[in-house]
């Protein structure tokens, strides 16, 4: 029996996925093989040894030491597009959102319940103040088109908007996958020039921290919405408190509410509902678990943060997997201590990114199992497994 650790309640669903004979999850498993997480904050958390793998499920990292976890030899899971149409629904509702009053109109109707019979004259006389323009023929900028941005992108096609977008590392697929009605925008400034209404779907990283800041807003279109249901930290909120008090931002609406932003005029913040969907919870779920299966059983690293993805293929004779550093000679060195047993590398595959590489040798004979700790034992090296069918 596997077991696997978590940190946050998960759904049942993973019982779809893994044998019940084979797994167990639970949030006090002794000894687990891997660690399931959701929101839990893993910074200076004592991690078991046997733990092999963490698995996120979700997008966002930043609760795991990924850099920490990575020198340990233990891969970090996510699951990319698992709530990807989630958040693309509450953008679009963000989008209505920013563009007519319908949050400042719901609480002022509210407050017409105690006018009895003239509360239909009320609502004819006041409704003009909430009015606000249309989606249609208006320009929406989206700003990164990875899974999230790719369907906000082609939903705004749909919406009758015209669309640019802008990404200068999207994805080959994701480039498929894109509506031809969206125009490339060739810098961010031009997304953000010509947009009335611009989205923001950036992962959050040491370079793209606080990249919506003073700067980045005196670029927008006068009297454009900024929607960010990405990531808090994207944003400068002092430069967007600013930015909606002078009215250069008519309005900015997002997912991560603070005590300044509920204060403020003309924004909306809704209590970090993108993902709140069954659906999404599922599907993150059935997607983490097939991806921590495959790497205890194979190897195989997809959607991996911290260590390039890769994937050896079905394991049919004895696998060496070795997770190190992504410095020269590491390969020759771990090769070289295979020869010296007299096995023969029958199939061979490494992949780098970064600072870290994985190395797979497939063998015609399963070596002794003082050759992981043996090449563990090597300075560059984070962990060594020995898989057999």
């Amino acid at each position: 029996m596997t077991d696997i650790r978590l940190l946050n309640p998960v759904s049942p669903v993973w019982r779809e996925v893994l044998s019940p004979e084979e797994y167990h999850l639970s949030e006090d498993a002794p000894s687990p093989r891997a660690i399931i997480v959701r929101s839990a904050d893993m910074h200076g958390m004592a991690l078991p040894e046997t733990v092999l793998a963490v698995g996120r499920a979700g997008v966002g990292v930043n609760n795991i030491p990924l850099d920490e976890l990575a020198e340990m030899g233990v891969p970090v899971f996510n699951t990319p597009g698992a709530n990807a149409n989630a958040v693309k629904e509450l953008v679009i509702a963000a989008l209505l959102l920013a563009s007519r009053d319908i949050a400042g109109g719901i609480e002022w109707a509210k407050g017409l319940q105690e006018n009895g019979a003239s509360v239909e004259k009320q609502v004819e006389k006041g409704k003009k103040a909430f009015a606000g323009p249309e989606l249609a023929g208006k320009t929406l900028g989206v700003v990164g088109l990875g899974a999230i941005g790719l369907m906000v992108a082609n939903a705004g096609v749909a919406l009758g908007m015209n669309v640019l977008g802008y990404d200068p590392y999207i994805s080959i697929d994701n480039a498929w996958k894109l509506s031809r009605a969206v125009a490339h925008a060739q810098t961010l400034d031009e997304a953000l020039e010509k947009s009335d209404y611009v989205t923001v779907h950036m992962p959050l990283t040491d370079e793209t921290r606080g990249a919506i800041d003073a700067e980045t807003l005196s670029r927008m279109k006068p009297g454009a919405a900024l929607i960010n249901f990405a990531r808090g930290e994207l944003v400068d909120t002092g430069a967007v408190l600013r930015a909606l008090e002078t009215g250069a931002l008519r309005r900015y609406v997002c997912d991560f509410p603070t005590e300044a932003l509920l204060r403020a005029k003309n924004c909306v913040c809704l209590p970090h509902l993108g993902a709140s969907t069954p659906e999404s919870e599922d599907n993150c779920v059935r997607m983490i678990v097939r991806q921590l299966d495959a790497y205890l059983k194979t190897g195989a690293l997809t959607h991996c943060v911290n260590f390039p993805d890769a994937d050896p293929g079905r394991l049919t004779t004895a696998r060496l997997v070795v997770l190190h550093r992504n410095v020269p000679s590491v390969v020759s060195s771990i090769t070289a201590l295979i020869s010296r047993r007299g096995i023969n590398i029958s199939n061979m595959l490494n992949r780098s990114r970064g600072a870290y590489a994985v190395t797979f040798l497939d063998l015609d004979e399963c070596p002794p199992a003082a050759t992981a700790a043996e090449i563990e034992a090597l300075p560059t090296i984070c962990r060594a497994r020995i898989l057999t069918p």
